[in-house]
């Protein structure tokens, strides 16, 4: 007697209300197959990825995340291979910032193949600017601008999006000439559209009560997406009118100021002082979005800091690292606001860059709210910034 065939109706996402139709089946899975290679991609296991135009690119190539990158880990990736060298891939931003391409336009990723044998302490003197004090780079043997739609550029995407140094190391393998034991595999055109596949399964999971200080008729409901990933919040306070613009405010989670205090940012009063604008107004809304660091998570924002420390500026700090000035996306909100029945807002916000984001998601911004708050001289250059080079509203 042979078990029963796995099917996707086995998963976890097939559990919501009512049955699925067609467009989050093939949502579900999409998530399922790139939550599993993100969970590899934190261990630091090989992973395979494929272009987003296998047609044009027959070959994919074995990644590891330059984060996590062992003497183990290469040798495994050299076994994988087809011969040729194994190489780094690197953000556009990253390899501009070290001088391997030109600071205009950037491509989306860039793959640098090291003049000697590479190891751990060469690659992570690539991708990590905590490093940049160290000494000069390792000799290159070559700097090739990668198309947005490469497998190595979906493999340092995969980097990205598991919260690790936006950094891949990589070596080109022939996919059907892997047999049955090869590493896991991912379409590069999946990891390009897992966060709005994410977005677009959110489902309350889960609500209560939760009476808060000054703010005591409020309930906090859940959102997850349907891979099991992070959860999203709304924090409802009173008794919201959808038939009437709702007093909102799109606040991403900030562990260091919303929960430590931190005066390095203005996040805790702006958190504290949402709460209490829409209590006086008798209800409204605040989503806490799971996009900590402005999308580049908890540990990439701790060494953003450190790279502020060392005098750069919140926004060079992130390029620093590689990333974008901002990461977030916010179809996850529009998504939430549209379960909740609100089509119109009162946003409560500094930065046009979410009236804009909320408008193209089909949410109606009828005004922006001002959410202001005095610095402090462990913020004032962060604000200055956001002002300066941001567009934040003061």
């Amino acid at each position: 007697m042979t078990d029963a065939p796995f099917s996707l109706t086995d998963l976890p996402f097939s559990a919501v209300p009512g049955a699925m139709t067609a467009d989050e089946a093939r949502d579900g899975a999409l998530l399922f197959r790139v939550a599993r290679a993100l969970a590899e991609t934190r261990l630091g296991v090989p992973v395979l990825v494929r272009g987003a135009n296998p047609a044009l690119e027959p070959t994919a190539v074995a990644m590891v995340p330059a984060e996590s990158i062992s003497d183990a880990a290469l040798a495994a990736l050299a076994a994988l291979g087809t011969g040729e060298p194994v190489r780094v891939v690197l953000t556009g931003r990253r390899a501009a910032v070290l001088g391997l391409i030109g600071p205009d336009q950037p491509p989306l990723a860039v793959a640098v193949t090291l003049a000697t044998a590479p190891d751990r302490a060469r690659i992570a003197r690539l991708a990590d600017p905590c490093l940049d004090l160290e000494g000069p780079l390792p000799a290159l043997a070559s700097v090739e601008p990668l198309p947005a739609d490469s497998a190595a550029g979906a493999a340092v995407l995969l980097a990205k999006l598991a919260r690790l140094l936006p950094a891949a190391v990589i070596c080109p393998v022939a996919w059907d000439r892997l047999g049955d034991g090869r590493p896991l595999a991912v379409e590069g055109a999946d990891v390009a559209e897992y966060q709005l596949a994410a977005a677009r399964s959110l489902r309350q999971v889960g609500e209560a009560r939760v009476p808060l200080a000054g703010a005591e008729d409020t309930r906090i409901l859940a959102f997850r997406p349907a891979d099991g990933g992070t959860e999203h919040v709304a924090i409802v306070v009173g008794t919201l009118d959808p038939s009437r613009p709702v007093l909102a405010r799109l606040h991403s989670e900030c562990f260091t100021g919303d929960l430590l205090g931190s005066l390095r940012c203005d996040c805790g009063d702006q958190l504290r002082g949402a709460i209490e604008a829409i209590a006086a107004q008798g209800s409204g809304v605040l989503l806490y979005l799971a996009q900590e660091g402005r999308g580049i998570g908890l540990v990439n924002k701790l060494r953003a800091y450190q790279l502020q420390d060392q005098g750069f500026d919140t926004l060079d700090a992130n390029g620093q690292l590689g990333f974008d000035d901002d990461e977030r996306i916010y179809l996850p909100a529009a998504r939430i606001l549209s379960q909740l029945g609100i089509t119109q807002v009162r946003l409560l916000t500094n930065n046009p860059l979410k009236v804009e984001a909320l408008s193209r998601h089909g949410v109606d911004v009828v005004e922006r709210v001002p959410h202001i708050y005095a610095p402090n001289p462990h913020n004032r250059r962060y604000l200055e910034t956001k002002a300066r080079r941001g567009g934040h509203l003061f």
